[in-house]
């Protein structure tokens, strides 16, 4: 029978043909942690009575949500992480001194790379199927059970097939590419499914793109997002200073069964901001400027747009100018390299003299943890993935989800405004 990229990845790892909807024991490439929730997963780990990891360099720690340590709480939080990293001498083990935002510190590094079962306690770690590998999030528990065991569980996802048409126009980049998704489908449109995402517009998409695609497929109810690899997959890879493991490469059958097929024209598509409180609640940027929304802060940064060429968009639109008097622009590379990429580019210096602020890589304001949280009936418009009640600060906030270059312009004209004009 013939197969899609998601069922071959999972045949390849359990050592027979599966498919959809059956229950395989995988053995697991890579699982993540991160400082809110490998504390959790050592718990059970040790009350499980295993003294020894299964896979030790197929286990990652990244200290990315709360560091530096806003609080006393989260110090101890990430000292547990700490503890463990060197009592078990883990390889794969990053904070302060190598940080950066998991989803985009992982790829950089080569520790994932295509073919891979990925999992990680964090929703978005669909992000790392934009390289060609299977990736999802899973609950800290199952992250302890693949630490003793070096496998986990799962049911093999039926997949939708989105086709992407067409050469992406202006300021069109994988960010719109989701959200137009999601806004079609809704939030629960591809329960549990894998959203395979292909079409001619792929070629044209950075690998930056694709990981703003896949970062957002949870948002849909994707169990993962997953792009097949080319020569723009296979040039990232060769980039990388040292790859974990030979990647392998897969592609879908030309009959492999999809339970759906979507296409989308995005030579047709405007730039899109969802609106709160839903990221399906996706506009037009010409219906948010219709709207007239001032804002408060803009924020670029996170796991799904915190890379160097969100950088890159924003120092061009902003180069020269200042943000506006009553706009709070905050930035957040997503790795330290990022930053360093950035500063050398002189990205950095153009958006320090148009009055932003760049804080270190962290996923703080993206869930309203700290650096960048919104206040009573504050406004903001932002370059992250989620945007329900309450995401970023306070419950009466509002945050409006759109691509760098929106957010960019947002914080020059002090409303939501359309990069292109």
């Amino acid at each position: 029978m013939q197969q899609t990229l998601t069922e071959k990845i999972f045949s390849d790892h359990v050592g027979k043909e599966v498919f959809a909807g059956e229950m395989v024991q995988s053995s697991i490439d890579m699982v993540i942690g991160n400082d809110i929730t490998t504390p959790i997963s050592i718990k059970a780990f040790r009350e499980s009575g295993a003294k020894t990891l299964a896979n030790p360099n197929g286990f990652c720690i990244v200290l990315d949500h709360f560091i530096p340590a806003k609080d006393i709480a989260s110090a101890n939080q990430a000292k547990i992480s700490r503890d463990f990293a060197k009592e078990h001498h883990l390889k794969y083990f990053f904070d302060e001194k190598d940080m950066g935002i998991e989803h985009a510190l992982l790829p950089e590094k080569g520790i994932v790379v295509s073919g891979d079962v990925i999992i990680g306690a964090d929703s978005h770690t669909c992000t790392h199927g934009a390289l060609g590998a299977f990736s999802t999030g899973m609950g800290s528990t199952d992250i302890a059970y693949a630490m003793i065991t070096g496998k986990n569980w799962f049911k093999v996802p039926e997949s939708i097939l989105v086709e992407f048409m067409g050469k992406p126009a202006e300021h069109i980049y994988g960010k719109d590419l989701i959200l137009e998704v999601i806004r079609q489908i809704g939030v629960d449109g591809a329960l549990y499914k894998a959203l395979e995402f292909s079409g001619e517009a792929i070629a044209h998409l950075s690998m930056d793109d694709r990981f703003s695609l896949c970062n957002m497929a949870v948002e849909a109810g994707a169990k993962n997002g997953i792009i097949a690899v080319d020569s723009t997959t296979r040039e990232f890879l060769s980039e990388r200073p040292s790859l974990r493991s030979k990647p392998k490469e897969f592609q879908s059958d030309e009959n492999a069964k999809y339970i759906q097929k979507i296409q989308i024209d995005v030579s047709r598509l405007s730039p899109v901001v969802a609106y709160p409180f839903l990221p399906s609640n996706g506009k037009s940027v010409e219906q948010a400027v219709k709207d007239s929304l001032k804002i408060d802060q803009a924020f670029i940064g996170s796991c799904t747009n915190g890379r160097l060429s969100d950088l890159k968009i924003a120092s061009e639109i902003l180069k020269g100018k200042k943000v506006h008097k009553d706009v709070r622009l905050i930035v957040t590379p997503g790795t330290q390299k990022i930053y360093k990429d950035a500063h050398s580019l002189g990205y950095i210096d153009i958006l320090l003299e148009a009055g932003a602020l760049i804080s270190n890589p962290t996923c703080g304001a993206c869930l309203g943890g700290y650096m960048g949280i919104l206040g009573d009936n504050e406004r903001c418009v932002s370059t992250t993935n989620r945007n329900f009640i309450g995401r970023m600060g306070a419950r009466s906030s509002e945050v409006y989800l759109a691509n760098s270059a929106v957010v960019a312009m947002s914080a020059l004209e002090g409303r939501i405004a359309d990069p292109r004009k």
